[in-house]
């Protein structure tokens, strides 16, 4: 995920649509009314793409912890009641005027890139990512917690047809967040890759990491999880609450990449000694607390921390298409539209295992 501010919405109900399935009467949708407020279901107006964007018939929408920043009012900008949701999968129903390149019923997913400016630097370099106008789908305009969404064009990204809405769907942000970080890191197959827990985010980072070729380690709390992180198809796994982390991973040859999927800054501190020559740790589990490295623990090896966040559509449809080569799946709870608080919950408890999608019924 990426940090938004608010832009205009690219759905004005008042335009109409050059090319429809035919929508009539309400829809549902779930709905927070403030900051912190349980989701309740309700019945909305369906509306019309305006130009640029297209309507898209919800058909599965994955549970995001980030929901949870967008449910608590944490993104510049938001305004309630919001319908969260931003792992969003389906087929286009309605075409605003001037979207070329996708027709009514074509197969789309949009995650945390919900659309950008189009015309800032980052935009211009393909980087749109981090366009100070970001259009987050719940923040920025009504996200997928719904019967159906309005988003622009240039957030879609295609599905291939080996993959289900509700496989689809979580790959749209967890899965794009961990793959894009991997293939744009300085690891190539063989290299030994370390992914640091093994919840939503980790259990497909360990899976993209073996599916890439890489010696795939997995770092997570307990020996109970040992057994998980091999059927996940790590060939080590090391657990932090026995031993030292970076001796570990030392005595595996240091690591050449650390993604760490966990939000504990100390758990994030352990892992930075255990990088090899010229080693990264990639940070994409999110937190405000601060991780200790010193000076002289980077430039010892010439090591790297920093951070990575998402991608835009054409990097979601390189997650699908890669997921839908390699067998990579998201581990999945799927529950009906109507359950959308229970889910929450449910992902907001750890409970979750590991993500949990909603599911329309279409």
């Amino acid at each position: 995920m990426a940090a938004s501010s608010h832009s205009s919405s690219p759905s004005s109900p008042s335009s109409p649509s050059s090319s429809s399935s035919g929508s009539d009467g309400p829809q549902r949708a779930v709905r927070v009314a403030a900051p912190g407020a349980v989701p309740e279901l309700s019945e909305v107006p369906v509306r019309e793409p305006g130009p640029g964007a297209v309507r898209i018939a919800v058909e599965a929408c994955g549970v995001c912890h980030s929901d949870l920043l967008i449910a608590g009012g944490a993104l510049p900008g938001t305004t309630f009641p919001v319908t969260p949701g931003h792992e969003i999968a389906g087929r286009i129903d309605a075409l605003g005027e001037g979207v070329e390149g996708w027709k009514v019923g074509d197969r789309v997913a949009v995650g945390w890139y919900g659309g950008s400016c189009g015309h800032c630097e980052a935009c211009r370099s393909g980087d749109g990512i981090h366009c100070p106008e970001l259009q987050v789908p719940g923040a920025a305009y009504p996200g997928g917690y719904a019967d159906s969404v309005i988003a622009p064009a240039m957030a879609l990204a295609a599905i291939p047809d080996e993959l289900s809405a509700a496989e689809a769907a979580p790959l749209a942000c967890a899965g794009i967040t961990v793959f894009n970080a991997l293939r744009r890191s300085g690891a190539r197959a063989g290299d030994t890759v370390a992914v640091l827990g093994l919840g939503g985010l980790g259990h497909l980072g360990v899976q993209f990491a073996r599916a890439m070729g890489f010696r795939t380690v997995a770092i997570a709390r307990g020996a109970e999880k040992e057994p998980l992180a091999h059927q996940l198809g790590a060939e080590h796994y090391i657990d932090s609450t026995v031993g030292d982390v970076a001796l570990a991973l030392r005595a595996l040859g240091g690591a050449k990449v650390v993604l760490s999927t966990v939000t504990n800054a100390d758990a994030v501190s352990a892992t930075v000694d255990g990088l090899g020559r010229r080693g990264e740790l990639i940070v994409v589990g999110v937190s405000t607390d601060g991780i200790a490295v010193s000076p002289l623990q980077l430039i010892t090896g010439d090591r790297k921390v920093y951070g990575h966040s998402s991608g835009t559509a054409v990097d979601t449809e390189a997650t699908l298409r890669f997921a839908a080569l390699s067998g990579v799946r998201a581990w999945i709870e799927e529950v009906p539209l109507e359950e959308a608080a229970a889910a929450v919950d449910k992902m907001t408890s750890g409970r979750a295992r590991f993500r949990m999608v909603l599911t329309t019924g279409r």
